[in-house]
């Protein structure tokens, strides 16, 4: 149990910077101890690197050649995180084709041999071992293959939803009493005299409201954003040094393929088409970033570069329906030198005593797979500091929604609803999608589609502005993929709108901006994969939608 001392008067022992998935596993892990914790996040839970990542929570077996460490905590981590969310992951099976000819790359029996040693790590994460294939194998698993095959290889990660994973730390935390504040910048890490920190300063983006909260420790785990605020507590930017990397994805508009495939880009990395959700995605570049962290968006020459690499060995993807893209910035470890996809994904915990400013931590590095072990050490750090004797308990206890199994089909019959609709719900809330759908019962009006390319009912968009913080029709998105569907939003932003600003007692004058706003925003990530007359009708209907809803 933790001890009291002798400190000055604070409201909390802990403010955690940043709304990502190392923010909210910290907030959800002191919480758990019986810590009095606060969060802040100054755009939306997932907005930077957690949300836009490519959607996986795998072992990293390219990070075996320079990085074992980093694919031994991933596969760990991977294993918990499978433990307390069983119902935000699902299966990714991969093939790494092996080509002869001009195609020609490292040989069969290399990547057997790798993979023979990837296997050690396998059980760790529940992965099954890797399958060597001969050519005839993979024409018949994946038809679409170009090229002539001299064999491949056969393994499988898992994949989840970033968002919903940083929702479920952020629910659970403040279900054990942490304050939880999105749309809130930190405008300040106040400090005493003695350099030490004793609380911070804030202001709501949305209300102006401005405040301040005195607390013990302060935790900057502000991803890619960390060292700029370090400067807020009077720190360089060294303080906090990172080497941000940009990644960028490509979306399409269905499953392409039954696996996901690994190719290689021009430059020799390695890019994968993966079947993901509902829709199939195109990743990764690893690009240094030196642009604005609140404006990321992938361009055309980033999107030529994946297709390119896809397309040479999987021809059909220049004739897929790409319905978008996404971008986010990794907070990567600073080096000088390496390329960008050889710098360390490892994590570091930077105690700012060292510059003066006792009581604040920097969490530099990490990865979305090992976010839960990297929240527990920052933990452990804390606990430390304040005596607080409560161990972890992270690794075992269930995630909102991951209580208890739920079988969509009975779902789906128990409360006359499309199975599509209760299994999709079910993935992104679990057990907690029977209250969802107890609220359509109640009102049958809730039960209507908004959005039918996930699909999303009225009752959930209820749901996540009641229960889940969202205040926009973009943080719908995140917590129930709204508008990321074929339609970019065309069909439900504006419904959507009104829903969230008569829950949030703001006008509908208010909702229509929130719509357009959401719309606007999509429009940016589809430019750079539509040609000149899908940009046309781009522009035509972006317009029509303006004025349907009165907003100039």
């Amino acid at each position: 149990m933790r001890v009291e001392s002798s400190e000055p008067a604070t409201d909390v022992d802990v403010v955690v910077i940043g709304g990502g998935v190392n923010g909210t596993g910290v907030a959800r892990d002191a919480a758990l101890r019986g810590l009095r914790v606060a969060l802040f996040e100054k755009n939306d839970l997932a907005f930077g690197a957690s949300g836009n990542s490519s959607g996986m929570i795998h072992g990293g077996p390219r990070y075996l050649t320079y990085d074992p460490d980093v694919t031994y905590s991933s596969c760990l981590d991977s294993g918990h995180i499978q433990a307390i969310a069983p119902h935000l992951l699902f299966r990714v099976p991969f093939l790494m084709p092996v080509h002869a000819g001009p195609l020609a790359g490292p040989t069969l029996e290399g990547y057997d041999a790798f993979f023979t040693l990837y296997d050690r790590y396998q059980p760790l994460k529940r992965g099954k071992p890797h399958v060597r294939l001969t050519g005839t194998d993979l024409a018949r698993l994946e038809p679409g293959l170009k090229g002539d095959l001299a064999g491949g290889v056969a393994f499988d990660e898992w994949g989840i939803d970033g968002a919903r994973l940083c929702v479920g730390n952020a629910l659970d935390a403040m279900r054990h009493g942490a304050s939880v504040r999105i749309h809130t910048s930190v405008t300040e890490v106040l400090r005493r005299d003695d350099g030490a920190v004793r609380g911070v300063a804030y202001r709501d983006e949305l209300t102006g409201e401005v405040g301040a909260l005195r607390a013990k420790l302060v935790v900057n785990a502000s991803g890619a954003w960390a060292p700029i605020t370090a400067t807020l507590g009077g720190l360089s930017p060294k303080a906090a040094r990172l080497r941000p990397g940009k990644g960028v994805h490509v979306v399409f508009d269905r499953r392409l393929t039954n696996y996901a495939l690994v190719a290689q880009a021009i430059d020799g990395r390695q890019v994968f088409l993966e079947p993901w959700q509902n829709v199939s995605i195109i990743g990764t570049t690893d690009d240094d970033f030196y642009g604005d962290l609140d404006q990321v968006v992938a361009t055309a020459d980033e999107v030529r570069y994946l297709i390119q690499a896809i397309a040479r060995v999987f021809p059909a993807i220049r004739g897929a329906r790409a319905i978008g893209t996404y971008a986010g910035v990794r907070p990567t470890l600073y080096a000088w030198g390496p390329n960008e996809d050889r710098l360390s994904r490892e994590h570091v915990i930077v105690d700012h005593a060292r510059d003066g400013a006792a009581g604040l931590f920097s969490m530099l590095g990490g990865k979305l797979a090992s976010y839960r072990l990297f929240a527990e050490e920052m933990t452990d750090v804390i606990a430390r500091r304040l005596r607080c004797g409560v161990a972890c308990k992270t690794h075992t206890a269930k995630l909102p929604g991951g209580e208890e199994a739920v079988d969509p089909v009975a779902l789906a019959r128990r409360f006359e609803v499309e199975p599509v609709t209760a299994s999709r719900l079910v993935y992104r809330h679990g057990a907690r999608s029977v209250e969802v759908l107890e609220r359509a019962r109640r009102a049958p009006r809730e039960a209507r589609v908004v959005c039918p390319c996930e699909p999303v009912t009225e009752a959930e968009i209820r749901y996540v502005v009641e229960h889940e913080l969202a205040t926009s029709v973009d943080d719908v998105s995140r917590r129930t993929r709204l508008g990321l569907g074929a339609c970019g939003g065309m069909r439900c932003a504006a419904p959507c709108g009104a829903l969230v600003a008569e829950l949030t007692g703001r006008s509908p004058e208010v909702g229509r901006g929130l719509a357009v706003g959401f719309l606007e925003r999509a429009a940016r990530r589809r430019l750079s994969v539509l040609g000149p007359e899908q940009l046309r009708q781009e522009g035509l209907a972006l317009a029509a939608q303006r004025a349907q809803l009165g907003v100039s």
